[in-house]
């Protein structure tokens, strides 16, 4: 299995990188997290005819800004796109007079609404709310035997911790520096995240979601990944086109 990081920023993009998405690769599906603008890069990696599921942590911009750009993918299988209740209607602003909507699109998408709960199709996975100033789900994905957690957007809450458990691969947002004010919104800074992989007993831990704001630059990420290894050793700070193999 082969996770691809398309966009690793938060906010906006910038020459750090594009806006959330990631996509995993696993032997029965492709599963992308986040419709952020790095998105325009999933058909470099989409080669065969495996079902694509996209989860939507929630419906910031730089989250769904992506689909701006689905006019471009001849995808042949259904895109499932799923996110928390009232996900459909939250989508209604894809279309006119903004983008082209998707009953325009080549491609053929379905939505699904989820609520907080553990589901068995199209696999094993659990979703829960994360804490942040809109509705934002974390995911616990069971895939090829193993478990990624995704949770972006979110400060300190229970449901981090358990997502988190014992996961092979925890993806979580850094968007605070080290010992920086905090703005309003809840994120996370690089030790908190560390704390999370560290208590919940993950075995990787993948920082992304870096505030735009304020990483400006690689040295910023490599700052925030070594301020985290002092508490959970085996963490990486991600980039656009970054890969983990699991």
């Amino acid at each position: 299995m082969k996770i691809a990081f398309l966009g690793t920023n938060g906010w906006y993009s910038n020459d750090m990188g594009n806006t959330s998405c990631v996509l995993i690769d696993s032997a029965k599906y492709y599963v992308v997290l986040d419709a952020g603008d790095g998105i325009y890069k999933l058909d470099k990696y989409v080669k065969t005819e495996k079902p694509i599921h996209l989860f939507l942590s929630h419906l910031h911009l730089d989250h769904i800004i992506g689909f701006h750009v689905f006019g471009k993918f001849r995808f042949k299988q259904t895109l499932n796109i799923y996110g928390f209740k009232g996900i459909r209607d939250g989508l209604q602003i894809i279309g006119h007079p903004y983008t082209v909507p998707f009953s325009d699109l080549s491609l053929q998408v379905k939505i699904h609404d989820l609520q907080e709960s553990r589901y068995n199709l199209p696999f094993p996975f659990t979703c829960k709310l994360l804490f942040h100033a809109d509705s934002c789900l974390g995911y616990r994905l069971e895939l090829d035997r193993r478990v990624i957690t995704y949770c972006t957007d979110t400060g300190l809450c229970n449901n981090l911790y358990e997502l988190a458990q014992n996961a092979a691969l925890l993806i979580t947002e850094c968007s605070f520096k080290p010992g920086q004010d905090e703005w309003g919104w809840p994120h996370l800074k690089p030790r908190e995240a560390a704390n999370i992989a560290k208590q919940a007993n993950a075995k990787q831990l993948v920082l992304t979601h870096f505030d735009a704001e304020f990483y400006r630059t690689r040295e910023d990420r490599c700052k925030a990944a070594a301020e985290a290894k002092d508490i959970f050793k085996n963490t990486i700070a991600a980039y656009d086109g970054f890969e983990v193999e699991l």
